[in-house]
């Protein structure tokens, strides 16, 4: 039985999947199984495979599309390892991201898991620095310190400091929490992490860079959009926080997401359920103009409606998925 179990989800990227894979063979700690569970994809994903004669990969191929977290729920549900991990596969490990991680864990039984910093790469699987720099200040990984996570709701929570791509974890704490839930499919990194430190787990930060995570360009669709926003507005309803203060932040997060989700709603055409998001996010908020122009909006047909939304959208702030796309 490995030590380690490596799980790689994919879907459609033959061509990325590659770096993915081989950033996990050429680990410096050997003693390892990788996973590759296929989505359903229908280019030459299973033909790639079969290029790697290593018999620690065990490729699991749906013959359908079942989703995001249900993909990665069978790769973890095949897995055998004491430790697990879990990255996109398009993204890539360090060679001693396990060696380091491994060695952690296994010092300290008490930790249930380890996360590592991570590199901002391109579409050339180039690392880019500028990206990087900014990712660690946006998401206080610049301010964590290397060691025992003391305060994990609130890191986990407030600041999304860690990401599970870059994480590992003891397996037997993923299924105390059992691991990701599917109606999370979108948010399910940030769901899990909220849920274990709900659980009293315990986590250590590790601030070299040993992960790499590719940021593509060009922006997400109308529909990509609300698929995530009400993961996300599934998730925060799920929480409850003894902590006056945690819940008071929840149900901020809860309102912002219902106003965005209600937006998205209008100018996707589902009127009467934006309409309704909008009013349940002002009674957590207060009125806003944002969700009175929202309203005023969903009572325009249907192309003029979107028209308007479009035009909007180009005076708001750049956000930080905006200046980083910019970048690649």
């Amino acid at each position: 039985m490995p030590k380690v179990s490596v799980c790689i989800p994919t879907y459609n990227r033959a061509e990325l999947l590659s770096y993915a894979v081989e950033s996990t063979l050429k680990q410096t700690y050997t003693d390892l199984e990788l996973i590759i569970c296929d989505d359903g994809s229908t280019d030459n994903t299973p033909e790639r495979v079969l290029q790697w004669n290593d018999p620690r990969i065990r490729y699991i191929r749906h013959p359908q599309n079942i989703g995001r977290s249900r993909n990665m729920r069978s790769g973890f549900e095949a897995a055998t390892g004491e430790y697990f991990i879990k990255f996109d596969d398009d993204d890539a490990l360090a060679t001693e991201f396990l060696e380091k991680t491994v060695a952690i864990l296994e010092n300290d039984s008490t930790l249930d898991f380890v996360c590592t910093n991570h590199w901002i790469i391109d579409r050339q699987s180039q690392r880019i620095e500028s990206a990087t720099r900014e990712n660690s200040e946006k998401w206080g990984k610049d301010k964590l310190q290397k060691g025992f996570i003391s305060d994990l709701l609130t890191e986990t929570f407030v600041y999304q400091s860690l990401q599970v791509g870059s994480t590992l974890f003891r397996r037997q704490a993923l299924a105390d929490v059992d691991y990701m839930r599917a109606q999370a499919d979108g948010c399910e990194d940030f769901d899990l992490f909220v849920r274990l430190a709900l659980a009293g787990k315990q986590g250590y930060f590790l601030p070299e860079f040993l992960m790499e995570y590719r940021i593509h360009s060009g922006q997400t669709s109308l529909k990509q959009d609300i698929h995530f926003l009400k993961a996300k507005q599934f998730c925060l309803n799920s929480y409850q926080f003894s902590d006056a203060n945690l819940e008071n932040i929840r149900i901020g997060k809860l309102g912002a997401i219902q106003q965005t989700l209600g937006l998205r709603s209008i100018e996707q055409g589902n009127t009467a359920e934006g309409r309704k998001l909008l009013q349940e996010s002002d009674r957590l908020l207060g009125r806003s103009r944002k969700s009175q122009m929202g309203r005023f909006l969903s009572y325009l047909p249907l192309s003029l409606r979107r028209l308007a939304f479009q035009f909007f959208r180009q005076w708001r702030p750049q956000t930080y998925s905006d200046r980083v796309r910019d970048i690649i």
